[in-house]
């Protein structure tokens, strides 16, 4: 009876396995994950699940009996020390397991903040996993003192949590302006002002230079000279692909572990989906960290270790959650070199839309899904609407999906 191994237990692995049942497979299914806890979803830790929104229970993305019902061996706690794709054989502590295929959905591990300026202390913490936002729940009273170092979306997804919990939060960014890597100025000013209003201190052009404390961070010093007493911190400055495994196993690498379209490694009894994952896009191998992707790849990759050949061509899409703004993101905006700014129907509601000469690439909408929907369509069906019809408030945009 063939066996087919997924190691990592998060959204794509998930996801693949429960794909491996649906499309037929009967022989053995084994879901190997570090944490102890089942497949949960990650995006709802840093938002709804620490403002006490969400329980434990919902962050589950499918029940414990799902797995024993579908005949998944779920192994969880247990994390493996090397992979032998000679033999096809993972190891575990004091166990040896055999596959056919072996799938990697092992995701993302965040950056630490370096332990010579004290990013060891007790009181410094990551978003990453449910452990993670367990440990600092408790330090989240009110006019407790935060200092956020990244403003990406992840520091600034903690930093709405905070300001709405009553906290006073400081955040710095190093680089000119929060969001620089992945939007444009536009939207960086959308953000800065919401944060503002709500009270954030964001500090742009500025960055960490040593925390202090005795055992655990009771203040900062920052590049700019100046300094903070603060009760804790919390480390958003970007994650990596979780690719050691495959390292030690002599996979390719390039951004992740290196797949072709049908989700495959340089390996070919092994897979990948996920965060961890580099895949064909346009000419070059690129990563997608978001849920969708982490589905969507894992989904078509269980349907490729059945036979399926069928590639795997992505669609990219994202969202961040920020006080009452939900900001939808579609496309890529990479070689952007220009953005149209258009209102929404709604007060506060607007978009923006990214383009390479008269190319669209990607659409930022804040508030307004009906602009996010119509550009993801748009992008979808390689349609590319001139900027000046987009920035005219008198266009209809669904106007612009019809043939």
């Amino acid at each position: 009876m063939a066996h087919i191994v997924a190691i990592g237990a998060g959204q794509a692995g998930s996801s693949l396995v429960a794909k491996l049942r649906n499309s037929g497979f009967d022989g053995k299914v084994t879901l190997i994950g570090a944490e102890r806890h089942p497949p949960y979803q990650r995006p709802p830790l840093s938002k709804k699940y620490l403002l006490g929104d969400m329980p434990l229970d919902r962050l589950y993305l499918r029940p414990e009996k799902f797995y024993r019902e579908n005949d998944i061996t779920l192994r969880l706690g247990q994390p493996i020390t090397k992979i032998d794709p000679n033999t096809r054989c993972i190891f575990l502590d004091n166990e040896v397991i055999s596959y056919d295929e072996l799938a990697l959905t092992t995701g993302s591990v965040p950056r630490l903040l370096p332990a010579s300026i004290g990013g060891a202390l007790d009181g410094v913490h990551v978003v990453r996993s449910l452990s993670d936002v367990d440990a600092m729940a408790p330090r989240f009273d009110a006019k407790a003192r935060i200092l956020i170092v990244g403003g990406g979306y992840i520091g600034l997804e903690a930093a709405a949590v905070a300001a709405t919990k009553g906290l006073e939060v400081t955040l710095v960014e190093m680089a000119d302006r929060i969001l620089q890597r992945v939007a444009a100025p536009q939207t960086s000013d959308f953000f800065r002002n919401l944060h503002q209003l709500h009270g954030v201190d964001i500090r742009e052009g500025v960055g960490l230079e040593q925390l202090f404390g005795t055992g655990a961070v009771t203040g900062a010093a920052l590049t700019d000279g100046s300094e903070l007493a603060v009760d804790f911190v919390i480390a958003g400055v970007g994650v990596t692909p979780a690719t050691d495994l495959a390292e030690q196993a002599g996979l390719e690498i390039d951004n992740g572990i290196k797949t072709n379209v049908l989700g495959q490694s340089s390996d070919p009894h092994i897979w990948a989906a996920g965060d961890c994952a580099s895949l064909p896009y346009r000419g070059r191998q690129i990563r997608l960290e978001s849920v969708q992707n982490a589905i969507d790849q894992a989904e078509i990759v269980a349907k490729n270790m059945l036979g399926g050949n069928q590639p795997y061509h992505p669609m990219p899409w994202f969202w961040s959650d920020q006080y009452d703004v939900k900001l939808q993101i579609a496309g890529l905006n990479s070689g952007y070199d220009r953005v149209v700014t258009r209102p929404g129907e709604k007060d506060g509601a607007v978009s923006f839309w990214y383009y390479n000469k008269t190319s669209l690439l990607a659409v930022d909408a804040a508030n307004d899904p009906r602009a996010y929907m119509i550009g993801k369509r748009l992008i979808e069906a390689e349609k590319s609407p001139a900027p000046q019809v987009i920035e005219d408030p008198k266009t209809d945009l669904k106007a612009l999906l019809k043939p």
